[in-house]
Formats: structure tokens, C-alpha cells, sequence
């Protein structure tokens, strides 16, 4: 999984809120005071076309960047605002990147690019959050290539290794391919009769961008006798489960890029995956649509034998459901609170559909082999209801300006046809939230006497709801009084003055202003963009 940008579905406790502007220079009267002499100085070396570095990695600005591309033939650009914490976690990787391929004398350079400070190159190039990472190629300036590796400095590495030399090393003799095939856990092996054939082309093409494992290409027909092959063939070998795995090239359709990827990566996973720190981004970036977690105390040798069945059910959904092992009493017992659980809930089965983020509880006490092949089935099939978190009403919920909500008192409140409900979705951990919290609590005060308004707000982390689905937080939702069960997504500024604008005004702010772009000095409720999001984002889930 990639740095920041995608935060795991189902491991909430895992989510960080990241931290906000960095601080800057000394203020007077809101204004940074800088000497004059400091200024002149950076005026005049922003002129120049000079190649500065920082840390190995090249300082770039309008008045450089043409003569930098013209010098690398690859270079690899970071946009980047000074404030964004993303990018501050990201600098000592992409310096560590830049360093490792100047000492293999890579024809590949890392270079950065202040996105807030050169304003023409963020536009030209669109940028629109922060880091966004741009491959430039033997000086083109007109199409770059999005980054698509991992965020740390061995993925970037690599992923630039890949794009200076062949993607895929060429296997000749059956010595090599046997040392090749033995050196990892996990390798791809191409046998193509025509190494310039389509079907070779694309199998270059997901080697450049599946960094993770390593790729070898053979055309040599002993090696396809040897591995008994006819035709040409992807394999995926690996030191596990069934050992090896073949992928045919259709002689019609060929091969697709997308498609192959989502096969290596289905299948580079373990049948049955174990959930660790080590294995968790595995687990997230396989892409598969369902989730089956069997949650044990590994410790009680009863409840381990439980695997045994859980395992015999995998083969048959692979691909299409990801069977996970949980230790509660391990690292996952940090997951145990996105479900509800405690340690002494083991054993128990969640399955989880990752685009909704919905859970289903398997309610049989023997999990057998055959009962949870028809449990995922009836999942599957759609004939299981979810099963809902709520947790319970507060004392006093609904006597407070704010009316705190749960699952078992959602429908009752913000359905009510006498009342127009304003709702506050959020998560305790969320510093966008809390930052909001304020504004919030003072919108409750000032219309807690008015009988057909009610602010209120939810847990969406201890409470689920059948038919609306958080994809961030804090998400804010109005609820206007009438038949038809009617919702609007709140989506203006996060502040007090426009939260009652939007009220008097019946759910609507039919003149909005323009929202000025997010920064530190005027966010409206969003500390700083999600890794691969847009500025001003909220937390993503």
C-alpha cells in the first residue's frame, strides 16, 4: 500500500490524524518578517538556471526546470507544499531513493518542486495535492507519467530501476531461470516465443509497475520444455501454498494490463493470510472485494484448530474473497474495536465488503468447512443482512444542545417529519473533527430552542447505519422535515456563520462564494489534503 494515500478499510485504530502545518518564521502583524537582504538573495538565485541540490535531491523552480530536463533523461519530480505533513514524511525517503541511485551511477535523478511558492509549474503540470509525484522522460515537459510506487525509498528506487534498463531480466538457459526462480518467495516468469510479440510488450508493461516482485522473461523453447509449457504463459512461482501458478496467454485476446496485475497480486498472496504488521499492506493492497476474518486466541490450542476448516473454505472463493487470520491477543487486537470485539469474543467470523465497508456476522458456533462456504455464499447471494455496530444511547442524549446519536436512535431523529436534523458524522481520532467540535457545539446552543431544528452528531466509528455509507470525516448530512426521507450532503465551509446561513436558508446557500485554496492560514475545517487526494480533503476511510 502506498505511503499515505490509502488508509486501511477495516483498521480504524491504525488511522493517524496527521499532523498540521509545520511552523514557520517569526510573525509580526500576521506577516513573516525576513531580512531584505534575505530576499534579494532569493530572488536572484531563483533567476538562475543553476541546479541546486538538497540532500541529493535537485531544487527545482520555473527558471531551472527546461535545463534540468534537458541534462536527465529521467527524472522523477516531487510536488510538494513545505506545511504538508505527507510531504514531510516523504523527504527523507525520496532523499534516501536519490542517494541510492547516484551511487549505482542511475541515469534516473530525483528532483522537488515548492508547489506553493512556483505556482506556474503546480498549474502546468496540475497539480492538485500534495506530494504528487511526476516521471519526466528524455526532456519531454508535456507528458509526464503519474508516480505509481510505493512511498518509501526502496519502492522508489525500484520503480525507477525498472524504467531505466529492461523491466524483466532475460532468462536464457535453464541454470539461470533455476537460480532466478529460487532467489525469492515470490517470482514472475514470462516464456514468450516472440519477445516482441503484444503479449510481451504488456507482460514489460506490469513489470515496470509491480515493483514488488521480481520479473524474468524467457523465449528459449528448452525452457519452455522444461517448465512443460506449449504456449506462451505467465508464471507466478512462489515458496507456498500450491508452489506455482500459470496464467496462459490467450491466442485471441492476449494479455491486459490490468488484468494480469490483479492475477499477480491475488496470487502472490498467501491462501491464508496471517495479520501482522508485515503482512497488513498485502492484506490492503490485493484488491480483493471481500474480507472473511476468523478472529482466534492463538494462545488456546482449541480455538487454533479452528484454522483447518478456515482454510479448506478459501480455496474455492480465491480472488474473490481474502481469508484472514486474526490474533486477539496480537497485533490484531488493535483491529477489535472497528467490529465491536474484545479478546473474549474469540472465536468469531466477520466477513467484510470493502466498498461499502459493510460486516456480516457468521452466527453458527462450529466453523466448519461447509459452514462458512455457505455462510460467504449466502453473503455473497445477498439473502445475509448486514450486521450493524450501535452503541448505546448516553444518558441524557437527547436533553443537550448537540443530540449525541447511535445506531438504534438514528432512524427515530433524523427521520422525524416534523424536524429539519443537521449531522455531524464523525471519528474521535479525527483532528478535523475535533477541530470542528467547537463550532459545532456553539451551532447546538444557538438553535436548541428551535423546535424544528436539531443539531446532532455520531460516532460513525462505534455506530453503522443500513443505508448510508461515511466515506470520510467529518461528513455532515441535513435531513429536511417532510415526507420522503430526503437527505443533503452538506459540502460549503465548516464554520459557524455559513453552518447557520445554510439552516435559515432552509438547507441551501444559494450564493456560495468561491473557497479560496486550502492552506494553513485559511482552511475552512481540513488541516492539509489526504496523500492522494485533493487539497482540502477530509479524512479519508
Amino acid at each position: 500500500m502506498r505511503g499515505c494515500g490509502c488508509r486501511l478499510v477495516w483498521v480504524l485504530v491504525l488511522w493517524l490524524a496527521w499532523l498540521g502545518p509545520a511552523t514557520g518564521g517569526e510573525e509580526k502583524d500576521g506577516e513573516v518578517v525576513v531580512e531584505e537582504k534575505e530576499e534579494e538573495e532569493e530572488e536572484e538565485e531563483d533567476l538562475s538556471d543553476e541546479l541546486g541540490e538538497e540532500d541529493g535531491v535537485l531544487v527545482l523552480h520555473e527558471h531551472n526546470f527546461a535545463r534540468a530536463l534537458s541534462e536527465h533523461r529521467l527524472l522523477l519530480v516531487e510536488f510538494y507544499a513545505p506545511w504538508c505533513g505527507h510531504c514531510q514524511r516523504l523527504a527523507p525517503a525520496f532523499a534516501q531513493a536519490a542517494a541510492a541511485l547516484r551511487k549505482e551511477s542511475s541515469p534516473a535523478r530525483l528532483g522537488k518542486v515548492d508547489a506553493t511558492a512556483q505556482v506556474a509549474l503546480a498549474n502546468e503540470f496540475g497539480v492538485t495535492s500534495y506530494p504528487t509525484l511526476k516521471l519526466f522522460r528524455d526532456g519531454n515537459r508535456t507528458h509526464p507519467l503519474a508516480y505509481t510506487g510505493p512511498m518509501d525509498a526502496e519502492g522508489i528506487a525500484r520503480w525507477m530501476r525498472r524504467r531505466v534498463g529492461p523491466s524483466a531480466a532475460l532468462l536464457q538457459d535453464p541454470g539461470t531461470a533455476t537460480a532466478f526462480i529460487g532467489s525469492r518467495d515470490l517470482v514472475v516468469v514470462g516464456f514468450f516465443k516472440d519477445l516482441k510479440s503484444e503479449a510481451a510488450q504488456v507482460f514489460y508493461e506490469v513489470a515496470r509497475e509491480v515493483v514488488d516482485m521480481p520479473f524474468g522473461i524467457a523465449k528459449a523453447p528448452e525452457l519452455f520444455q522444461a517448465y512443460g509449457l506449449s504456449a506462451d504463459t505467465v508464471c507466478l512461482f512462489k515458496k507456498f501454498d500450491e508452489g506455482r501458478t500459470d496464467f496462459p496467454v490467450d491466442p485471441e485476446r492476449g494479455l491486459d494490463v490490468a488484468e494480469l496485475t490483479r492475477l499477480l497480486r491475488v496470487h502472490s498472496l498467501e491462501l491464508v493470510m496471517e495479520f501482522t504488521n508485515e503482512t497488513s499492506n498485502q492484506i490492503f493492497g490485493a484488491k480483493v472485494p471481500h474480507h472473511i476474518l476468523l478472529f482466534l486466541n492463538e494462545s488456546s490450542s482449541g480455538q487454533l484448530a479452528l484454522r483447518d476448516g478456515f482454510r479448506a473454505a478459501a480455496g474455492a472463493f480465491r480472488g474473490e474473497v481474502l481469508f484472514v487470520v486474526v490474533d486477539v491477543t496480537g497485533y490484531g487486537a488493535q483491529v477489535l474495536p472497528f467490529f465491536g470485539l474484545t479478546p473474549a469474543d474469540a472465536p468469531t467470523l466477520r466477513l467484510v465488503k470493502m466498498a461499502n465497508n459493510r460486516k456480516y456476522r457468521m452466527e453458527q458456533e462450529a466453523f466448519s468447512d461447509t459452514a462458512i462456504r455457505t455462510f460467504i455464499r449466502a453473503v455473497l447471494d445477498g439473502t445475509v443482512k448486514p450486521h450493524l455496530l450501535s452503541a448505546e444511547p448516553p444518558e441524557g442524549w437527547d436533553t443537550r444542545p448537540v443530540k449525541v446519536l447511535v445506531g438504534k436512535t438514528f432512524e427515530q431523529v433524523a427521520f422525524d417529519e416534523t424536524k429539519n436534523v443537521f449531522v455531524k458524522f464523525y471519528a474521535p481520532w479525527c483532528s478535523h473533527c475535533q477541530a470542528m467540535a467547537a463550532d459545532w457545539e456553539e451551532l447546538g446552543e444557538r438553535y436548541k430552542d428551535h423546535e424544528d431544528i436539531i443539531i446532532a452528531e455520531l460516532d460513525a466509528t462505534a455506530n453503522e447505519l443500513e443505508n448510508i455509507t461515511i466515506l470520510g470525516f467529518p461528513t455532515l448530512h441535513y435531513f429536511p422535515a417532510g415526507p420522503g426521507r430526503k437527505m443533503v450532503e452538506y459540502k460549503s465551509a465548516r464554520d459557524l456563520e455559513t453552518f447557520s446561513k445554510f439552516l435559515e436558508n432552509g438547507g441551501t446557500l444559494p450564493e456560495e462564494p468561491p473557497v479560496a485554496p486550502e492552506t494553513p492560514e485559511n482552511s475552512t475545517g481540513s488541516e492539509e489534503p489526504s496523500a492522494r487526494g485533493t487539497a482540502g480533503s477530509r479524512d479519508e476511510l
